[in-house]
């Protein structure tokens, strides 16, 4: 009983034997052993310090054990700790992030570019001045689809009339199928090139959210495996093969809301555009088909 006595005072004096703290408090140890109500108290030999340091520190006291949860948590040590799917899953909706933003920042500046472009056009051509004017000082290198579909309908229309294929009333409507064909068919390719990469868009929108539920399925099963094979349910243990999988969904969504909202509103403003064009070509038409009849 004396022996435990004096160790644990020993311990709990930091490292100080009994006779030390007797001494400290004005007591020998035979005064301290009598007032602690132990009869035969003897002296313990005091256990030296490897290296002169400090005794160590107790279990979960002043260890830092409280941060060593949060610490495992950051993005980044996730990343690192994640298992190899995982981390190839990681990748991937990352780069399919950033590829999505390149786009769709490309369709924002171009949209407006062309919304412009197009406005001022349409000042142009019904300015009054002649077609064949604006013809030859636009070229046969538009810089945008409206033009590009005047251009297709004015080359058109000035090959016939080199030709001489307005003579009669059968070219004539010749003709101004071809002009429409024509324009339809620049319109198309126009209106394709400015759809450029929305699939993309869109299947990220789609796709994005399943490819990161399958990093977090596969991550909670490698999860469960570890805390199996440590036998121990603690936080420190679950919580960050929980969040490493957790991790890949939210890059998943991270990925998939940008490029599901952005898809659905370049989907409109395509349309728009389209529709624009749609009208610029049939009010084009109906000009030249007004100019095919005063020639007859």
């Amino acid at each position: 009983m004396d022996h435990l006595l004096s160790d644990l005072l020993t311990g709990l004096l930091g490292g100080f034997d009994l006779a030390h703290a007797g001494r400290g408090l004005g007591l020998d140890l035979g005064q301290l052993g009598h007032f602690l109500g132990v009869q035969d108290v003897t002296p313990l030999p005091a256990t030296p310090v490897e290296g002169g340091g400090a005794l160590p520190a107790l279990p979960g006291v002043g260890t830092g054990v409280e941060g060593a949860v949060p610490n495992q948590l950051e993005l980044w040590h996730l990343f690192l700790a994640a298992d190899i799917v995982v981390k190839a899953v990681m990748m991937m909706l990352v780069a399919a992030s950033v590829w999505c933003w390149a786009i769709i920042f490309e369709k924002w500046v171009r949209l407006r570019r062309l919304r412009r472009r197009a406005a001022a056009f349409e000042d142009t051509f019904w300015s009054g001045n002649s077609l064949e004017e604006l013809y030859d000082r636009i070229g046969d290198d538009p810089r945008d689809p409206m033009a590009a579909v005047f251009v297709a309908g004015m080359k058109e229309w000035r090959h016939a009339n080199q030709r001489g294929l307005v003579s009669t009333g059968t070219m004539r409507a010749g003709l101004h199928q071809r002009i429409e064909r024509v324009m339809g068919v620049a319109q198309t390719r126009e209106l394709g090139r400015v759809e450029g990469n929305m699939t993309f868009l869109a299947s990220t929108g789609s796709v994005a959210p399943f490819v990161g539920l399958f990093g977090t399925v596969w991550g909670i099963m490698n999860a469960f495996t570890s805390i199996a094979a440590a036998e121990n349910t603690s936080l420190a243990v679950v919580a960050p093969g929980i969040a490493e999988a957790l991790f890949a969904t939210a890059l998943g969504l991270f990925a998939a809301i940008p490029a599901s909202a952005f898809y659905n509103k370049f989907i409109n403003d395509i349309a728009r555009y389209a529709e624009r064009l749609e009208n610029f070509a049939g009010e084009f038409s109906a000009i030249l088909s007004r100019h095919l009849e005063e020639r007859g």
